[in-house]
């Protein structure tokens, strides 16, 4: 259990830096179901991990200049005050087999939606590019209130499952932003809105209660050197491939959950 910690911390570091996705969509499931962590403590547990490591990879893509800080703030304005709203509604509710419950079932909807998105990715793409084309100044004029929206949705959702600020963040930017992010500044952008929406998500759930801190010391000793790593190499790898095993192992993952419960 020393060694596997930091392993799966290494791992799930280094999908993050290659593709921005794989933190609360693979850790939450694996510190639930091979680490036997309660689920509060694994969704506290990650936001924190999540943001100490997507830090670490967003400032390697920042100083590459591969982010868009307008979409940054648009996205932001929308989902901190829904992850502090979402926050207070776990406070209220806070009964612990029922809280369990609520986290579960949340969890394996998110990761199915996670997955049917990752796969549909390319398609929502081409029809934002579509869109864009034919109708642009109707398009750009719903784009900020659209973008603020999907952040509200991000917070809530990353708040209550640790699950969504990479995935799902990446596919809603590609389908609201078609022309505007390329793909290193897609990456990147969603990288660097996860770290503060998990920050404050995270410290939230640190008033609660629901951090591991020996867990969390573990995990990010084998993630930093894994995103590290995974930055450095997102400029010449093709993560397509990563993205599509990511995809399926969350949907069979994320089924099993709904099927259970």
């Amino acid at each position: 259990m020393e060694l596997l910690n930091p392993f799966a911390g290494f791992l799930i570091g280094l999908l993050i830096g290659l593709t921005g996705v794989g933190g609360g969509a693979l850790m939450t499931p694996v510190l639930i179901f091979l680490l036997g962590v309660a689920p509060q403590t694994a969704v506290g547990t990650d936001l924190l991990f999540a943001a100490i490591t997507k830090g670490v990879a967003g400032w390697m893509y920042g100083a590459r200049g591969a982010l868009d800080w307008l979409v940054f703030r648009r996205l932001a304005m929308g989902s901190l005050p829904a992850a502090v709203l979402t926050l207070l509604l776990i406070k209220h509710i806070r009964l612990d087999e029922g809280m369990k419950m609520v986290i579960l079932q949340s969890l394996g909807l998110v990761l199915a939606l996670t997955s049917v998105a990752m796969m549909f990715k390319s398609k929502l793409h081409h029809l934002g590019q579509c869109l864009r084309t034919t109708a642009p100044q109707r398009f750009k004029g719903v784009q900020p209130v659209l973008t603020v929206a999907a952040g509200a949705l991000l917070g809530f959702l990353v708040t209550l499952t640790s699950v969504g600020a990479g995935a799902l963040g990446a596919v809603m930017l590609v389908y609201l932003y078609p022309y505007r992010l390329t793909p290193a500044k897609l990456v990147g952008t969603d990288i660097a809105h996860a770290i503060p929406l998990t920050l404050v998500a995270g410290l939230g759930h640190l008033i609660l209660g629901n951090i591991d801190f020996p867990l969390l010391g573990s995990l990010l000793a084998g993630s930093v050197p894994g995103v590290m790593l995974g930055s450095r190499l997102s400029t010449s790898v093709n993560d397509q491939y990563l993205r599509n095993a990511i995809a399926i192992i969350l949907l069979i993952v994320g089924g099993r959950l709904l099927l259970q419960l």
